[in-house]
């Protein structure tokens, strides 16, 4: 395997492999014959591989592209400060992919996902250590195209200087038609980028930046985006999949070598939330409610198996818990893939839904921590942002949840949120310690175990496409009161407060909501230094004050509160839901009045235009629940004495024993993982094996495997031997190693057994 960073420079950083590839599943069509004629597209996270190999989106365009004959989707991540630090120093080396080794200035379309507004920094500096200009009108022609997309396109008016498009939407079709449209505009003996970005105009859910002046007016205020071509439609409409088994889902996902933030492999069962809470952005802007089918959902999870080795599916959507098949589903893979030892997580389960027996169910593969948002501590705030849920309920629920034998919880909450007192501020801490109350009581009747509740507040952030756009954010100075007031009020030695950073929030604030001037201010600060603007040791709000100085803008303008009849920046942007509807929320909010969710009547948010998912006629959405309160006063003491029978399991002295001990190399990207993630990678290699593996017992099983001393980082290895268990007898040794080698990464060869 040839390296893209010298040896004794891998040596040096923390986590080698993070530059490496190679990984099962990876694609690298360099050996293609027609390679060179490929379309390069370079799939950018600006942030470090751990965090960028967790995201979805980036799982699903990498499976589309590599799909296509005529193209080559690679990688390519924000370097950590160690690599960073050596391509600055190099001159003569340039941020590249971790396919080919390509650097990314060579490739023809360099497309970035938008996840977060801190990240803006590390785009202009990816852009900067690849050696591309970062302004789009200074690209010259034979530099790349570059794209963009993600839930932060809803507003890009502040990086709309730096990218040729954006891509509005769903972009399994957009980008499918666009990178049809480069095939054939690349074949052109005479070609302009501008002849491409014209037609790429009328491509449904194409933005081009350039196509629109911005005007503005005397007081500062934004005054209009006007078109500037003909090909450039007056108001750009967010494109969606009507249909999701239509569409290509990603069945054999790259495995990582190394432990990633959410270390699991993602089965999006739906898109959408019928639930309409005022400060969510996304439930508003992914409407309408989609869901995938429970036969397609069964196969995939099943084949995602298959082919990763996993040891956690997660089921991922806005609120899983409202899926229609939620039910089924859970029971099936509960059942297919607890004998494997694979954990089934619910990441967003909503309180107001909160199923004891479907987490029961779940808890059969492993009994995590759960997690509960309530957002607001009292019920006057929670109906001002339509959080239809009560102290009851959470009562109920959390009651439930600790007679089933969950002793951790974790409770959300904003700060900041409209009409916000310290009356409500003072509630999250009497909630909380209601909580506490009720696990006391149970204690001593159950025996239970020390209880651990942890609190989480975060600075409330209006966004763009909400009922709550309009609204200022809180001053600093009245946030670090209401975090002060409860760190005092949380005093417990079962439970811990945590808080986000006020001063980040601001300037997400700023960003969130910003417009076209503040490309000169992401500009200078990066100019300063910054370039790791979303992690807490990266983020200098001077840096911040002093470019918006400079670009004689400030802060508060972009914090305050805006009119009704007051221009948005994002106002030429259409992501399917009314503006006035928008308006008549935030009049409610005001009032403390809720809004039925989707399930239960349309409320004309202007989603229904879509005529598809929960808006048509003929859809199977699950309908809402009982109240979780309903369903324990219903239920009673059940709940403690009654869940679904356990598949029956053979303790470990009951299961027969088989080792095998194997000889194998390790080259190339394997000899720079550490142990761990060797033994990890190793791990999930017998899994797609379909070894009978043996596993040990106790809360978090894991296979009967075990290794000589761990080798150095970096030794290539041509003979290092691992012991495994079986619980039957394994095949023919000739076979053995046919299979296993079958589902080896590069670098990983078995020899002898």
């Amino acid at each position: 395997m040839k390296l893209s960073i010298p040896r004794d420079i891998l040596r040096q950083l923390e986590k080698p492999a993070q530059y490496l590839g190679g990984e099962w599943n990876q694609i690298n069509k360099s050996s293609y014959a027609n390679q060179e004629d490929l379309i390069k597209f370079a799939f950018c996270f600006p942030d470090i591989y751990e965090i960028g190999m967790s995201n979805l989106a980036l799982r699903i365009i990498y499976d589309l592209i590599n799909k296509r004959s005529d193209a080559w989707c690679e990688r390519v991540f924000a370097p950590a400060p160690d690599l960073r630090s050596w391509l600055k120093a190099e001159k003569e080396r340039r941020l590249f992919s971790l396919e080919s080794g390509r650097p990314l200035a060579d490739f023809d379309i360099v497309g970035f996902t938008l996840q977060y507004e801190l990240s803006y920094t590390a785009i202009l500096d990816m852009l900067d250590l690849a050696g591309i200009p970062q302004r789009a009108m200074d690209r010259r022609d034979n530099d790349p195209f570059v794209w963009g997309g993600g839930p932060l396109v809803v507003n890009v008016e502040p990086m709309a200087d730096f990218f040729d498009l954006f891509m509005l939407g769903e972009g399994e079709d957009m980008i499918n038609s666009l990178l049809d449209l480069y095939q054939d505009w690349r074949q052109e003996e005479k070609r302009s980028k501008e002849e491409f970005l014209l037609a790429a105009a009328r491509i449904p859910g194409v933005y081009v930046p350039a196509f629109y002046d911005v005007s503005y007016h005397e007081d500062g205020s934004l005054a209009a985006v006007i078109p500037n071509r003909d090909e450039a439609s007056a108001k750009i409409r967010r494109q969606i999949i009507e249909d999701l088994d239509q569409v290509t889902f990603p069945e054999k996902q790259i495995v990582p070598f190394l432990e990633i933030v959410h270390d699991r492999i993602y089965l999006e069962i739906f898109r959408g939330c019928p639930r309409g809470c005022r400060f969510c952005q996304a439930g508003m802007i992914y409407r309408p409610v989609r869901e995938r089918s429970l036969s397609r959902l069964t196969d995939l999870a099943s084949r995602l198996y298959r082919e990763t080795g996993y040891g956690e599916i997660g089921l991922l959507s806005l609120s899983s818990s409202d899926y229609s098949q939620i039910d089924p589903l859970t029971v099936s893979l509960v059942q297919d893939l607890k004998p494997q030892k694979v954990n089934i997580s619910l990441p967003s389960l909503r309180l107001d839904s909160f199923d004891f027996e479907l987490m029961t169910r779940v808890a059969e593969t492993r009994k995590a921590g759960l997690t509960f948002a309530p957002e607001a501590g009292t019920q006057r705030l929670r109906d001002v942002i339509n959080k239809n849920i009560t102290d009851m309920d959470l009562h109920a629920a959390a009651e439930m949840a600790f007679k089933g034998g969950w002793n951790r919880l974790k409770l959300y909450f904003m700060l900041g949120l409209p009409t916000e007192t310290e009356e409500d501020v003072e509630a999250i801490a009497t909630l909380t310690f209601q909580l506490l109350k009720i696990y006391g009581n149970l204690a001593k009747q159950l025996k239970l175990r020390k209880p651990q509740i942890t609190v989480s507040t975060a600075m409330f952030i209006p966004k763009p496409f909400t009922p709550f756009q309009w609204v200022k954010q809180e001053s600093p100075e009245l946030m670090r009161q209401h975090q002060s007031l409860l760190a005092s009020r949380l005093r417990s030695k079962v439970i811990s407060y945590q808080w986000h950073d006020i001063a980040s929030s601001i300037i997400e604030a700023v960003l969130a909501r910003g417009d076209r001037r503040l490309g000169a201010v992401i500009l200078r600060v990066w100019q300063a230094g910054s370039y790791r603007e979303s992690w807490r040791e990266g983020f200098d709000l001077a840096r911040w004050q002093e470019a918006m100085s400079a670009c004689s803008l400030s802060i508060e303008r972009y914090t305050g509160a805006r009119d009704k009849e007051e221009v948005l920046p994002w106002d030429h942007l259409d992501m399917g839901v009314d503006k006035d509807f928008l308006w008549a929320e935030y009049e409610k909010a005001l009032r403390g009045e809720t809004t039925e969710e989707c399930r239960q009547k349309c409320n004309l948010c202007g989603a229904e235009s879509y005529h598809c998912g929960i808006c048509f006629a003929g859809s199977t959405m699950r309908a809402p629940k009982r109240s979780i309160t309903d369903q324990y006063n219903d239920e009673g003491d059940k709940s403690a004495t009654e869940s679904p029978e356990p598949l029956e399991e053979k303790s470990a002295s009951e299961v027969p024993e088989f080792r095998i001990r194997l000889e194998y190399s390790r080259q190339g990207a394997p000899a720079w993982l550490g142990h761990l993630d060797m033994m990890r990678t190793m791990e999930r290699l017998f899994k797609r094996a379909d070894l009978a593996l043996a596993w040990t017992e106790g809360f978090n099983p894991r296979p009967q495997l075990v290794f000589a001393l761990p080798a150095g980082v970096g030794v290539e290895l041509k003979a290092d031997i691992c012991e495994l268990v079986l619980t039957t007898a394994p095949p023919d040794p000739e076979q053995l190693l046919i299979r296993l080698n079958a589902v080896a990464p590069g670098g990983i060869a078995f020899g002898k057994i």
